[in-house]
């Protein structure tokens, strides 16, 4: 099916519109570039070091790209083009398209060194992970504007990984850190480079690049995902390199069939889902833990922990796999989470700045020029037009609201027009506008999200008469005319969330009977309307916290949704009666969207009497 030709208004359309002209159009424009000038065959001599910078150059190609070829900017196409041609022109001639010296190269064996916390054993670490985001850029530069130089640039990568992980001796583990973590996501572009060209041998790759990361004891990312292990349990446990790993066994599953594959991810899917996201959904960490991105494990909460941008990225991408392998809606839903909380939550309304960590409770901090999350909030915002509309044989679906309109061609029905106007994800109907060049039957499925309870669904003033269920898709198969309008109500009531941060000590007595008592309890509360998340800013202009006692009536008595503010944005006033209202603001602009502003999502409740 071709892919419907997308436009996304409102806050999404906004983002968008600054993304394209801020970050993508400024921080790469030519070779000279800081981010492209690392690969200038001089400079590469001589980097010795172990640092990760080339993979801006892929996530630009990959974001620019589609941005380009979704707006039409033929400025940032002719960048594009250009910063495309020089990287194929500093290939060498073995396919290495990297920014590391020849005595560096993932292709050489390396002295052995300690193996430090993170699993990385060797000196260079990146080399494989800058290729693999190379491989990627340069097959959505092909995908849109065609030039048989990308995709065989991207194929002489993949071929040079495969006889350096097969004739080459090399085991993918010995190229990244994280217990190689970081150089197995190349089973990604492997599949994509099998699904480009059709050639066997890059399926292979990918097989062997899961071989040899299941055969790491540390790592055994099937082994361990197929027996149930908990995310945190795979490796260190780092939340972005494990996402992207199981986006290429998603791709895997798609190309081969086998099933062992879709159900290793969908373990770790509901691993993560249920243990290892914010309130905003995005994947998080750093409770005590060393490092900051990985995974802490299942049931630890507190409100300071840490969501890196490019876990974000990543998630989004994983819920995009599954969504298209199952149609289910919980995929689209999480997207959509996501999206309208921590991804805008980091992104700065210039769309130049970003948030390298965006916290449920903590100060907003704009990041530095280098920082990889720049790009992959960048890249995560191009994957959104994709993922609001999708075709499929029987019809057409909505997986993702707000103002917008989308186009498809049916062979029954010519051209097909949605047009979606809504004032989504903040309180508001959605309207939907169905137009056909021919009248023709087919299938309109639209998502119920799963908080909507009492949702309804009519055509033309009419009850549309289907099953309206959250958490799945109303599905309306009728001979559309052109001209029908269609209305979905999905009430929005203000929620509270509760959260519990223990600590429980366990041991055993001197008669081997188990002993288990909780030595710390602190309780939190938090606020949803809708796909939405709220919090306050600094309470009373200057607290980073204040403890509440929740009065004992209904939360509907003392929770109150307010009519939208001069900024066009709705409050929520939380009443707890005893001082001045508590007014909280969709997260993404809590504050003030200015580095340095405060959010605070979840506020500490009072001990119990």
């Amino acid at each position: 099916m071709t892919p419907p030709t997308t436009t996304l208004r409102g806050l999404l359309g906004d983002a968008l519109e600054a993304n394209r002209r801020g970050r993508l159009s400024h921080f790469i424009v030519d070779e000279h570039s800081p981010a492209i000038a690392l690969f200038a065959p001089a400079r590469r001599r001589e980097n010795r070091e172990g640092d990760w910078y080339g993979e801006h150059a892929g996530k630009w190609l990959v974001a620019a790209a589609r941005a380009a070829a979704r707006s039409g900017d033929a400025a940032l196409r002719a960048r594009v083009l250009r910063v495309a041609g020089y990287l194929v022109s500093v290939q060498e001639a073995d396919g290495y398209l990297g920014t590391y010296a020849p005595e560096r190269r993932f292709m050489r064996p390396q002295p052995p060194k300690p193996v430090s916390w993170d699993g990385a054993p060797a000196v260079r670490t990146w080399d494989v992970w800058t290729h693999a985001y190379l491989i990627l850029g340069l097959l959505e530069v092909h995908r849109h504007f065609g030039g048989a130089a990308h995709l065989e640039a991207a194929c002489r990568i993949g071929d040079l990984c495969l006889r350096t992980l097969t004739a080459g001796g090399i085991d993918i583990t010995e190229l990244g850190n994280h217990f190689g973590l970081s150089a197995s996501v190349l089973l990604d572009p492997a599949v994509e480079l099998y699904f480009a060209t059709g050639e066997p041998r890059y399926l292979e790759l990918a097989r062997t690049v899961l071989r040899q990361a299941d055969g790491c004891p540390q790592l055994a990312l099937l082994s361990r995902a197929l027996a149930g292990a908990d995310a945190a349990e795979i490796a260190t446990g780092k939340a972005y390199q494990l996402a992207w790993n199981l986006v290429g066994l998603a791709k895997l599953h798609r190309a081969t069939g086998e099933p062992e594959l879709l159900r290793a991810v969908e373990s770790l899917w509901r691993s993560i889902r249920e243990h290892h996201l914010t309130l905003g959904g995005g994947p998080w960490g750093g409770v005590a833990l060393r490092s900051r991105e990985v995974f802490n494990p299942p049931g630890v909460f507190s409100p300071y922990g840490y969501v890196e941008t490019c876990s974000t990225l990543a998630w989004l991408q994983l819920n995009r796999e599954l969504l298209a392998i199952t149609g289910a809606a919980r995929y689209a839903e999480e997207i959509e989470r996501a999206a309208y909380n921590d991804l805008l939550g980091a992104q700065a309304p210039d769309g130049e700045d970003w948030c390298y960590y965006v916290f449920p409770n903590g100060r907003r901090v704009h990041t530095t020029y280098w920082r990889c999350c720049k790009s992959s909030g960048a890249m995560a915002l191009e994957e959104l037009p994709a993922l609001a509309y999708a075709q499929d044989a029987d019809g057409v679906a909505v997986q993702l609201y707000g103002p917008g309109e989308a186009r498809f061609a049916r062979d029954d029905a010519g051209e097909v027009r949605l047009l979606q106007e809504t004032a989504y994800p903040f309180p508001d109907d959605v309207r939907l506008r169905v137009a056909v060049e021919r009248p023709a039957r087919f299938r309109l499925r639209l998502r119920i999200p799963s908080w909507a309870d009492g949702a309804t669904l009519a055509v033309d003033g009419r009850a549309a008469g289907v099953p309206v269920q959250p958490g799945g898709f109303a599905a309306i198969e009728r001979e559309w005319r052109g001209g029908e309008a269609i209305l979905l109500r999905l009430p929005m009531r203000p929620r509270l969330h509760r959260a519990v941060n223990r600590n429980v000590q366990e041991s055993r007595a001197p008669d081997g009977s188990p002993v288990r008592q909780e030595v710390l309890r602190f309780e939190y509360a938090a606020v949803t309307c809708g796909p939405l998340v709220y919090a306050t800013g600094l309470i009373d202009g200057f607290k980073t916290e204040e403890t509440l006692r929740l009065p004992d009536a209904p939360p509907e008595a003392w929770l109150a949704l307010r009519p939208a503010a001069a900024d066009g944005l709705p409050r929520i006033a939380l009443d707890p009666g005893y001082r001045a209202p508590l007014l909280f603001a969709p997260y993404f602009a809590a504050g003030g969207r200015a580095d340095g502003a405060w959010r605070l999502t979840w506020l500490p409740l009072a001990p119990a009497p």
